[in-house]
């Protein structure tokens, strides 16, 4: 055991979960075995706690590290803002200079509210559209957080959030009132998209959504929704905080055409610094100020430089387009690997996202081997990668060497008709939330 697990074994005892957010639980990888913290990162580089060196072929800081781990223009952009102090009784200028920039990159938006994490920007978008509205209900598809207008749709009978997100989120401490407020419809479906309008004609304040995850809209799609949203006066916000900057610098709503009323980012904006923004029309953000929308630490000024510098080098290296490039690579490198093996995957996901899936009897068994084994070649490595811009062709190339070695073990282990749990150092990942003993 490295010295990244133990730390992680005290933290259990002090730390509810282990860690502030659920996918960086060792236990959603690699049980016992992951290293859990980082000494220091560059680019797509990482040494844990021990200095062992990885290449970070999984999600790149949870995908927010679109440019890579310490981008030498964002990171001097924040050392100024430190020596300029974070915090002061005045507001910093840089508030008003990515205002000006994110509504130069989305003409349709008039205004912006920041907040630091995507999650509570989420929850700040839902009450501006309810206040905006005066309506409770809100459909939603995606993954919006953790906040209580998300979780309530597990308030209802079933795991409604199974579906969209993951399995077993449970609404404790959820108020039960709030039960019914949220509905989900799932993506591309649009008939049970136009059901629940018609079900709840003339209560729904706002339809909240990704316009893009694992699989592109179908033709129509989004224009149909943006139709019927316009049609009835409700609000349609786009979640921008995974897909946003990956597609184009922006929001991937631009690649598509469709215009929302408001939208919401996050992640890949600062490339790792705490801020989220809501942009929106005019007549709909100003509803914020009819409610009380309001936190000290949204107006610190390191994040603020950060996500300007790093906005301008999105648009400066065209990052978009070399995050397209790498991510085919990979992509077409898993399925033309998993055919000379034999082993056998689903592929699923846009290019800068991609996602596989074990076609096997216990899945998440086959899932913790590979990862167990990818980290022994000196990777880490899930069954997906986010692309970054820190991301080379020679690295990606060392990487696909690496998994072609491991799609080989697992089919040696499958031909000889073994058991591939028997094969694991450790416990098999966790699929969802769990919780943890």
């Amino acid at each position: 055991m490295g010295r990244g697990q133990e730390l992680y074994n005290r933290a259990k005892e002090m730390i509810p979960g282990g860690t502030q957010l659920l996918s960086k639980r060792p236990e959603m990888w690699l049980p016992d075995l992951w290293p859990a913290y980082y000494s220091r990162a560059k680019g797509c580089e990482v040494w844990d706690l021990d200095e062992n060196h990885y290449y970070d072929m999984s999600i790149m800081g949870v995908g927010a590290n679109v440019l890579g781990y310490a981008f030498d223009e964002v990171d001097q952009a924040a050392k100024k803002a430190v020596d300029s102090s974070c915090m002061c009784t005045l507001n910093a200028p840089e508030e008003v200079e990515l205002a000006e920039t994110l509504l130069k990159l989305h003409p349709w938006a008039d205004m912006v509210r920041y907040a630091k994490a995507g999650g509570e920007a989420m929850s700040m978008a839902a009450r501006i559209a309810r206040a905006y509205t005066g309506k409770d209900i809100v459909l939603v598809c995606g993954y919006h957080g953790w906040h209580d207008w998300y979780l309530s749709a597990n308030l209802v009978k079933g795991d409604p959030l199974a579906d969209v997100h993951l399995k077993g989120l449970k609404p404790s401490g959820v108020p039960r009132g709030l039960a019914g407020s949220n509905l989900i419809f799932h993506y591309n479906d649009i008939e049970e998209f136009e059901r629940l309008v018609s079900e709840h004609e003339g209560e729904i304040a706002a339809v909240i959504m990704e316009p893009i995850r694992n699989h592109a809209p179908k033709p129509g799609y989004l224009e149909k929704i943006r139709a019927i949203t316009r049609e009835k006066q409700i609000v349609l916000a786009f979640d921008e905080i995974t897909a946003g900057f990956r597609l184009c610098a922006g929001g991937s709503h631009l690649v598509f055409g469709i215009e929302p009323d408001m939208a919401v980012f996050g992640k890949a904006m600062t490339n790792g610094y705490p801020l989220s923004a809501v942009i929106g029309r005019k007549d709909v953000m100003e509803a914020a100020q009819d409610t009380f929308i309001s936190s000290t630490f949204w107006t610190e000024r390191i994040a603020f430089a950060a996500a300007v510098a790093s906005v301008g080098c999105f648009q400066k290296y065209r990052v978009d387009g070399h995050l397209k490039k790498i991510g085919e690579k990979v992509k077409k490198g898993w399925e033309q690997l998993a055919e000379e093996t034999g082993v056998k995957i689903q592929i699923t996901g846009i290019l800068p996202l991609s996602h596989f899936e074990f076609e096997y009897e216990n899945p998440l068994a086959y899932k913790t081997y590979f990862i167990q084994e990818m980290l022994a070649e000196g990777f880490l490595a899930i069954n997906g990668f986010y692309a970054s811009f820190a991301h080379t062709e020679e690295i990606v190339g060392k990487y696909l060497t690496a998994v072609g070695n491991v799609f080989g073990k697992i089919e040696e282990i499958n031909r000889k008709g073994g058991n591939i749990a028997d094969y694991l150092k450790g416990a098999v990942c966790h699929a969802g939330f769990e919780r943890l003993n």
